[in-house]
């Protein structure tokens, strides 16, 4: 269960209160007060990091990978990154 640890702490409790909700995310919607759409834009990002823990991909591949997830690098970027970082490891 380490995918859920690597979720932010805003993520697990989305997560917490899903299950609470019994998986409703017309609920969800109604208690964040944003529409169902935002909502389910949410939820596939939360499964594609669980999808990219589930990968076995080291830590630091995941964490960036996770960055593009949630807009925080763009793909490009993040896979530049990746590779510089395993060529410095490989030397």
């Amino acid at each position: 269960m380490d995918w859920f640890f690597n979720l932010e702490k805003e993520e697990q409790e989305f997560l917490k209160r899903f299950i609470l909700a019994s998986g409703s995310l017309k609920q969800l919607a109604k208690e964040y007060e944003v529409s169902y759409p935002t909502v389910r834009i949410r939820v596939d990002k939360i499964i594609e990091k669980i999808k990219l823990s589930d990968n076995n991909r080291d830590t630091f591949e995941i964490n960036i990978m996770q960055m593009v997830i949630d807009e925080k690098v763009s793909l490009d970027s993040a896979k530049e990154i990746i590779r510089k970082h395993k060529e410095s490891i490989d030397g």
